[in-house]
């Protein structure tokens, strides 16, 4: 007697898809998140470690700084912009060797700010320039193209900050240190206005998508607000207005932090994804009113507003939009597993201990010793966990068939 129900055994398991060059130059964030987070693992790393192996004209803290902002934050954006563009127009802004080729000068200016003497310099500074303007251009032409509108503002933000960097090279050549900080101050800025602009769209999307039931406003006319006043404060700041560039500061971060309560962080407690992002918009918040306090002349140390909004704002922040936004785009599950969620802490951690470091006590070293070793652990872990992902096709690619299922008819009995 034949058997009732015969299935057919499910195929194995494809193997893991091979490394390509082509998935790993399909969109900006594979490259340029890669990069950036290694970048500002082993640039930290050698800052305190090895700080001799600094050998540029851009040395020392100014090294720090620059790479630190430029290096590392704005990459990161500049991957962002460029994978978020093909969202947002419809057109892949920069891919295949036109990317790669963006990210040799990346490394090229990487590389020359290592190396002594001018040569080596203007090699990277003109690299360093070339980065953005090109990825500024990519992005404005995927927008001009589709006449994007609502987008039009964001390749002028890049373009800011690649003025603001070739300022801030060029105080560094003039030995101008007033200048300099007031031009480095104006980066940090522009990427805290194109930081509020891209978080505030975001976070709310996300939230409302993760848990059910939540709503929350997106804040428009708060964010235009913001977004003025933010412009505002960076055109003070260059105009040698620092008063006038506080008051504008100030209202920029005290929006992010109404902004931040109307969105029930309480709701996302549960999702890590979420209160990664949660916790690094309150850090730049709070980053925005401490840089106010002070340029109205309060006393606070010139390095507490570059590292509370450069490491509890914009590194928190990072951390897990380069964890969402590549699950997202490589084709897998919006879900953390426990490297992301350590990761996640040791960042927390690492931007607490660099704080405490500012304090004038008798452990500033060890707690700046500590904050690196967070601050490593954090993006290897990250690096660990996606790199892998990052050189190989979308996970759903190429989907497995089904197991089939056959039903065999019964014989009838003569």
């Amino acid at each position: 007697m034949p058997p009732l129900l015969t299935i057919d055994e499910p195929a194995p398991a494809p193997a893991r898809p091979r490394p390509q060059w082509r998935a790993f130059t399909e969109m900006g964030f594979r490259p340029l998140y890669l990069a950036g987070c290694f970048w500002a693992l082993a640039s930290v790393w050698l800052w305190v470690h090895a700080p001799a192996r600094i050998t540029g004209v851009l040395g020392g803290m100014f090294w720090h700084a620059h790479e630190m902002l430029w290096g590392f934050v704005a990459t990161i954006a500049v991957g962002f912009l460029l994978t978020a563009g093909a969202n947002w127009t419809g057109k892949n802004p920069l891919r295949g060797n036109a990317l790669a080729g963006l990210c040799l000068l990346w490394i090229v200016a990487r590389a020359g700010y290592l190396m002594p003497g001018r040569p080596a310099f203007l090699i990277a500074a003109a690299a360093d320039l070339a980065f953005f303007l090109w990825g500024a251009a990519a992005l404005g032409r995927a927008v001009w193209v589709t006449r994007n509108g609502r987008n039009a503002g964001v390749p002028f933000l890049l373009l800011g900050l690649a003025a603001a960097n070739a300022m801030y090279l060029w105080a560094v050549v003039q030995g101008d240190y007033l200048a300099l900080m007031r031009y480095f101050n104006a980066g940090l800025l522009c990427m805290a206005v194109l930081t509020l602009l891209i978080a505030r769209r975001v976070l709310p999307f996300f939230a409302k998508r993760a848990v059910a039931g939540l709503d929350i406003p997106p804040h428009t006319r708060s964010g235009h607000w913001q977004l003025g006043l933010g412009l505002a404060a960076i055109a003070c700041l260059v105009a040698d207005a620092p008063r006038a560039a506080a008051l504008a500061l100030a209202a920029t971060g005290l929006i992010a932090l109404v902004q931040w309560i109307s969105w029930k962080p309480w709701a996302v407690r549960r999702v890590p994804l979420l209160w990664i992002l949660y916790a690094g918009y309150l850090g730049l918040g709070i980053g925005l009113l401490v840089g106010a306090a002070q340029l109205a002349g309060y006393v606070l140390r010139p390095a507490w507003p570059a590292h509370v909004i450069g490491v509890a704002g914009f590194s928190v922040l990072i951390l897990g939009m380069v964890t969402r936004t590549a699950l997202g785009h490589l084709g897998r599950p919006l879900q953390t597993d426990r490297s992301m969620v350590v990761s996640y802490a040791l960042m927390i951690l690492a931007a607490l201990l660099r704080l405490a470091a500012l304090l004038p006590t008798a452990a500033t070293i060890g707690f700046l010793h500590a904050s690196v070793t967070a601050w490593v652990l954090a993006l290897a872990l990250y690096l660990w966990r996606f790199f892998p992902m990052m050189i190989r096709p979308r996970a759903d690619a190429a989907k497995p068939a089904a197991p089939v299922m056959r039903v065999v008819p019964v014989a009838r009995r003569t």
